[in-house]
């Protein structure tokens, strides 16, 4: 009974993750045969690639701003949000909506937001007479990143907004009744009871963030493929533009391998910080 699972688990994952591996050791433009280099791909990438240690550093930069702002944000909602109420309800429902849409639909509306001409976001800025903070976001090296980020936070707070209600949930209820029995105001309700027995249903928060900001392909490339001058370019539209702009379907296999590395790396990290804040060996 297994096998069949095993044999399209196999065909669809296991074959192109080993073919990948074979082909990061090779020169290969798609067409013609490929050319055996051994690690060449990967010295390449270490000592001459400078558009590739670019574009590491925008995609931590990127990753750490939809983590930290991402994770606060679906944390507050939840706390707010978390006994099953008619209104709460509809508020999950709303704020759960975008997540609904496609990468590409999000990229769109944000696009046109962002427009400097006459995009809502200036155009609310120039209303309350913050002229200074009306930007070319998507158009300036300086912004770019950062406002694709804002809108990767907008797209997905909602859902990790309901994995975080389902884990508030199961803290049991005696202790924030205990907590006000001794006094404790909200806040050292949520400093000792909330946030310390969250701390489990966070830590695959921050994972599942972290995996989807290494990912966030669609939403960058829809808002400005990579520009200006790369300074919203990350890995994985990277390996893309590698693989299909360039035809170097080798390099972007020794590229696709450094994303993997890089995702567990941090992901192992998290754990390892996460379980120790919550003492666990």
């Amino acid at each position: 009974m297994v096998l069949p699972a095993l044999a399209i688990y196999a065909f669809l994952y296991l074959y192109p993750a080993l073919s990948n591996l074979a082909y990061a050791l090779q020169r290969w433009d798609g067409v013609t045969k490929a050319k055996f280099v051994g690690l060449h791909n990967f010295v390449n990438m270490t000592n001459n690639d400078d558009l590739l240690h670019k574009v590491v550093g925008n995609s931590f930069k990127f990753t750490f701003f939809v983590v930290i702002f991402q994770t606060a944000a679906s944390l507050f909602f939840a706390t707010f949000l978390v006994k099953n109420t008619k209104t709460n309800i509809a508020l999950r429902t709303l704020y759960f909506f975008p997540t609904i849409l496609s990468s590409v639909s999000v990229g769109l509306i944000w696009t046109f937001l962002y427009d400097p001409n006459f995009g809502f976001v200036n155009a609310i800025f120039k209303k309350v007479g913050l002229n200074s903070f009306a930007l070319n976001w998507l158009g300036s090296e300086k912004s770019s990143l950062y406002a694709i980020a804002f809108s990767q936070v907008w797209f997905h707070t909602g859902q990790m907004m309901v994995i975080y209600i389902a884990g508030l949930q199961q803290i049991p209820a005696e202790l924030y009744e205990a907590a006000e029995v001794d006094g404790a105001s909200r806040w050292q309700q949520f400093k000792n009871v909330t946030w310390p027995m969250a701390m489990p249903t966070t830590a695959v928060v921050v994972a599942y963030t972290t995996i989807q900001s290494f990912r966030a392909f669609d939403l960058i490339y829809s808002m400005t493929q990579g520009g200006p001058q790369n300074s919203s370019n990350i890995l994985v539209t990277l390996i893309y533009n590698t693989a299909f702009s360039s035809f170097r379907f080798g390099y972007a296999s020794a590229e696709s391998i450094l994303l993997v590395v890089v995702v567990l790396v941090i992901t192992w990290l998290q754990r390892r910080v996460l379980r120790i804040n919550t003492g666990e060996k």
